[in-house]
This record gives C-alpha cells, structure tokens and sequence, in this order.
C-alpha cells in the first residue's frame, strides 16, 4: 500500500492549498481531495484503495505551530525558485524535507492515537 501524507501550505497570499506527497512524487491541489486525485494519477494507480483520516491540521504535540509556520515558509520559497527556476539551497532543501517527514511522522502518530480510541 501506497503512504500518502497530505500537508495544508499557505502561499504568500495566505491562500491556503494543500499538498500530497507519496515518496519522492508530489502533487498540489486547492483542496485535499483535488491534491490526493493528482497525486493519484502521477503514481499511475488504477485500483487505489486507501483509508483516509482528515485531520484539522491544527498545531499539537505532534507537530509544533512553530514547525507548521516554519513549513509554510519554506514551501512559499520553494514555489518562488520553482517559479524562477531555480533551487532552494542545499540547507533549506534539507530543512524543508525534514520538515515534511516530521509532519508524516505526526500524523502516524495522531492515527495510532485516533486507532487506539476506537478500538
């Protein structure tokens, strides 16, 4: 099965958007559910079978307001250069994907915690 973490951004409007991310495929949408149908259609899955769990991508123990902010920031100067076509640098790039692997680290977490509640 297919992980799939999908991450709310905001760009510099404050719009937010959301990402979803399955290994080194990513995808954007206005929506959730748009982000996932392309991230979908990237991966060229024809029979895709999930269990999807909306969080309210509130701050929490899992994942800091800090680490969110600091998220968003780095994903508005990643489309910036992508825009330019250009790279973030080295120790940004690494920042970000630390980043993005904490938040999907979060949200294992939080579904154990939500399985662990309905069992």
């Amino acid at each position: 099965m297919t992980t799939v973490a999908i991450l709310p951004v905001l760009n510099t409007n404050g719009e937010k958007s959301y990402r979803a991310i399955a290994g080194d495929r990513q995808s954007v949408g206005r929506t959730a559910g748009q982000a996932l149908d392309a991230l979908t259609a990237l991966l060229g899955e024809t029979d895709f079978s999930a269990l999807i769990v909306i969080q309210s991508f509130n701050p929490d123990e899992f994942f800091t307001v800090q680490q969110q902010k600091r998220l968003s920031e780095l994903m508005n100067l990643w489309r910036t250069a992508r825009d330019r076509g250009q790279s973030l640098s080295p120790k940004q790039q690494a920042e970000l994907e630390s980043l993005v692997e904490a938040e999907l680290k979060a949200a294992t977490v939080r579904t154990g915690v939500l399985v662990q509640q309905l069992n």
